[in-house]
């Protein structure tokens, strides 16, 4: 899949998130989840797949946290 078209993609899919819906429909197709955790997961497997295809990273901070318990 082309790259423009997943991002197309994606944008209807965090629309109809966003809306409350659980249907999708792109290309003459619809889709239709079952969950919110269903459409949560589609969304974020399409958003590695774009970083994976566009060579992006997904970028982790790590830190130290200390206090004197004050």
């Amino acid at each position: 899949m082309e790259i423009d078209r997943m991002r197309a993609l994606l944008s209807a899919l965090h629309e109809a998130r966003f809306s409350g819906l659980r249907s999708v429909s792109y290309d003459g197709k619809t889709l239709t989840y079952g969950s919110d955790a269903e459409l949560a997961a589609a969304i974020s497997d399409l958003e590695a797949r774009i970083a994976r295809a566009t060579g992006a990273t997904r970028r982790r901070r790590w830190g130290t946290v200390a206090t004197k318990g004050l």
